[in-house]
């Protein structure tokens, strides 16, 4: 197989997604007898949309995917799998819908690892009181996680960029740290390698925020995405990305799509 390094051709590509349609904002009695409250999973039109995304980056990026890396919660845990089983299907077939329609996976060339650094910021801004678990303590089975996607595709060697997670009720200029410091130590970690960050829309617009200085309103769609590069090589790493294009990110005002430089 072709080197990570000879692929990326000078520059390291990272994408930065919001999860898919979750259900406690579609169905809002969900919550009512939700064993995890504070958890959602996707409905099924997030899946089906998270797996279009998979297709769309595969096949309009212009780059290969070597590593996704994810939040711990369930509902950017199943964005993450449809997108994996997307990225992975051994023949693109557009009229399929979701990972059930994928049966013929290679996992050769994709990892797959979980990340608190991109966990959903820890306070009642995202995570109401009246869910949140009565001792601020937010619990994931990180096996049975890692259990939801293709076998193989999970790199068990990997250690977490955020070794624990946040405490509960971090403050926003917390959470927006971590966000930044996430990205750069994972992308310094891989700098051979084009990553998939799935996460939150804090996590979608904290990144914007930062790369992209215009951003100062904006609206983030469910599977919304920002796409950043930086230049690479064998003897310099650049320390600043720059935004590339967005795909269901736009200006709060006037609904324009977020577009940055272009870069030849």
């Amino acid at each position: 197989m072709e080197s990570a390094k000879a692929k990326i051709n000078g520059h390291q590509n990272v994408i930065v997604m919001r999860h898919g349609d979750r259900a406690d904002k579609r169905e809002p009695l969900w919550v009512v007898t939700a064993v995890r409250p504070w958890d959602p999973p996707l409905v099924h039109e997030g899946k089906v949309q998270a797996f279009q995304t998979g297709q769309r980056i595969r096949s309009e990026v212009g780059f290969p995917i070597h590593r996704v890396i994810v939040s711990p919660f369930l509902r950017c845990i199943q964005t993450a799998a449809e997108v994996v089983a997307a990225l992975s299907a051994v023949d693109l077939d557009h009229n399929a819908v979701s990972s059930k329609d994928v049966p013929s996976i290679d996992n050769s060339k994709l990892k797959v690892a979980i990340e608190f650094g991109l966990c959903e910021m820890l306070n009642t801004g995202a995570i109401k009181n009246k869910v949140a678990p009565k001792d601020g303590k937010f619990d994931f089975k990180i096996s049975e996680l890692q259990a939801m996607f293709p076998e193989g595709t999970i790199d068990i060697n990997v250690d977490m960029a955020c070794k624990e997670l946040p405490q509960w009720e971090e403050s926003a200029e917390y959470f927006r740290e971590r966000y930044v410091t996430t990205l750069k130590v994972l992308a310094d970690k891989y700098p051979s390698e084009n990553l998939l960050l799935v996460t939150h829309w804090a996590g979608v617009g904290t990144i914007l925020c930062k790369y992209f200085k215009d951003a100062t309103k904006y609206l983030v769609d469910y599977c919304g995405s920002v796409e950043l590069r930086r230049q690479v090589s064998k003897s310099n790493v650049s320390e600043e990305f720059e935004v590339v294009t967005s795909h269901g990110v736009a200006f709060k005002d006037n609904k324009a799509p977020i577009h940055g430089p272009v870069i030849t």
